[in-house]
């Protein structure tokens, strides 16, 4: 009896393991979505610091108090909700610097929306005002439709709307309604 006992429990035993074995399955993909939802970023960086290096020549640092990677989401981006400030150094490492209250950097569009308060001052003290800017990374264009003010050398220029490429030496304010030329 104690025999025919032993051997019921065995094949429970076996019968619980086999099935347990078959109705696993290995989709990585099904078990690392498990537990982070479409609408949340993957990853939370805060206080980072970011240097970009070309050839072992530093051509940005990139600083801000907290990213959000959505690389996640069909449409993947990274979110900046607390601000950005952004050195850019050129090849005679004279710096422009870009500073926005928030950004959002569109991966697979090369898109970058600057949004509050962005200022860029370049090395050769031109500066740009505007209250959001679009800069398209693969043309090197900064662009908006919104108010801006652009200080170039002497002259202030107020109006809606910006082109420019990213250096701003071929920069254009659309529907100016505002010129100042200042003393020296």
């Amino acid at each position: 009896m104690k025999l025919h006992y032993t051997h019921n429990i065995l094949n429970i035993v076996t019968v619980i393991t086999v099935t347990m074995f078959f109705s696993c399955n290995n989709n990585l993909n099904d078990v690392s979505g498990l537990d982070i939802s479409q609408n949340e970023p993957i990853g939370v960086s805060y206080n980072t610091n970011t240097v970009y290096t070309d050839s072992g020549k530093v051509k940005a640092v990139l600083i801000s108090p907290k990213i959000l990677n959505y690389s996640n989401r069909d449409f993947p981006f990274y979110e900046f909700p607390e601000g950005i400030v952004l050195d850019l150094f050129d090849d005679d490492n004279k710096k422009s610097v870009v500073v926005a209250d928030y950004a959002i950097n569109y991966l697979e569009a090369d898109l970058i929306d600057l949004q509050g308060n962005v200022v860029i001052a370049t090395q050769d003290n031109d500066t740009l005002y505007a209250e959001q800017l679009y800069y398209y990374q693969k043309k090197e264009w900064l662009f908006t439709n919104k108010p801006v003010t652009f200080r170039t050398g002497l002259n202030v220029i107020n109006g809606n709307g910006f082109d420019s490429n990213s250096k701003l030496t071929n920069a254009e304010v659309l529907e100016i309604n505002g010129f100042v030329t200042l003393d020296e």
